[in-house]
């Protein structure tokens, strides 16, 4: 179950995302749903088009539990699969 304890440990994929800060001011204010993930980058559906941005790049929140979570994307960094076990234990 994803909480705003353990956010990072989990799957991002279908989560709404808004970017709040980015090394790349046109960045900033982005909003849509995760529709993947890789080892560096997120991807957001955008008003149906596709923006794929550097997780260490951006600052990100998230709607969970009805609270707005900031995310540092340096954080994730790494296969997604892997973040995921690290972090379960």
């Amino acid at each position: 179950m994803r909480t705003t304890r353990n956010i990072t440990q989990h799957e991002l994929i279908g989560l709404k995302a808004e970017v709040t800060k980015s090394k790349n001011p046109a960045n900033v204010g982005l909003a849509g749903k995760i529709i993947n993930e890789t080892q560096h980058t997120l991807v957001l559906d955008v008003k149906g088009k596709d923006k794929r941005l550097f997780k260490e790049s951006i600052h990100f929140q998230v709607l969970i539990e009805g609270k707005k979570i900031e995310i540092d994307g340096k954080v994730l960094e790494g296969k997604p699969w892997e973040r995921i076990k690290k972090n379960a234990n």
